[in-house]
């Protein structure tokens, strides 16, 4: 084998790796799961409008301490 084979060969098996790729991007059924994370941003994560927990940092509270 010649390196123009191998590289013809290793083209090929990116090819085929790539239309996997986006064909199970494009699936319906990882529709939803992505409709989902693309809606992660925008979530609130207390209905309340009051922070949670974990968004509130001890210890800095201001520049007096």
């Amino acid at each position: 084998m010649d390196s123009g084979t191998i590289s013809g060969i290793v083209t090929a098996v990116f090819v085929v790796v790539f239309i996997g790729i986006v064909w199970w991007a494009y699936s319906r059924g990882n529709k939803q799961r992505f409709e989902d994370a693309g809606r992660l941003p925008f979530d609130e994560d207390d209905p309340q409008g009051t922070p949670s927990p974990r968004d509130i940092t001890p210890g800095k509270q201001g520049d007096k301490q």
